[in-house]
C-alpha cells in the first residue's frame, strides 16, 4: 500500500505497478465520469443522480459513489432526519477533475456526428 504522504515524482501510468493506474481506472469508468459531470453542476442526492443518469442501477451508483468518495473526489454528507438525507458533492479535488470531464463531454457532443460518420464508413468497408 502506498502512503498518502509519499511524494514520488516518478509516477508513470504506463508502468504496470504504478498506483496512478488505479485512479485512471476509476476516473475513466463511464459511470464515474457521468456522476462527476452531474455533481459539477450542483450537489445532489442519490435519487437525483439516478434519475439524471439514465441506465445506472442503484447498485452501480452506490459502488461508483463509494469509489469516488474513497479517492477523495466526492464528499458524502448525512443529515439527521427521518428518513436520513444524504447529499453528495465534489471535493476541491473532484472539482478539478470535473473541469476535465466537462471538456470531454463538450468534445463528445461537438464531434459525435464525425465519429458516427467514421464508424459507418469503417463498417461499410468491412463488408
Amino acid at each position: 500500500m502506498i502512503k498518502a504522504e509519499t511524494q514520488n515524482t516518478d509516477w508513470n501510468v504506463f508502468r504496470t505497478n504504478c498506483p496512478t493506474r488505479q485512479v485512471l481506472n476509476c476516473i475513466s469508468d463511464k459511470w464515474a465520469v457521468l456522476v462527476v459531470g452531474c455533481l459539477l453542476e450542483r450537489d445532489r442526492r442519490s435519487g437525483e443522480l439516478r434519475r439524471e443518469i439514465e441506465g445506472i442501477s442503484q447498485k452501480m451508483l452506490t459502488q461508483t459513489l463509494r469509489a469516488l468518495e474513497r479517492d477523495g473526489l466526492v464528499h458524502r454528507e448525512v443529515f439527521p432526519s427521518v428518513p436520513p438525507r444524504v447529499d453528495y458533492s465534489l471535493t476541491p479535488l473532484g472539482q478539478s477533475l470535473g473541469q476535465i470531464v466537462d471538456q470531454l463531454r463538450q468534445w463528445s457532443e461537438e464531434h459525435i456526428e464525425q465519429v458516427l460518420h467514421c464508424q459507418e464508413q469503417f463498417d461499410a468497408e468491412e463488408l
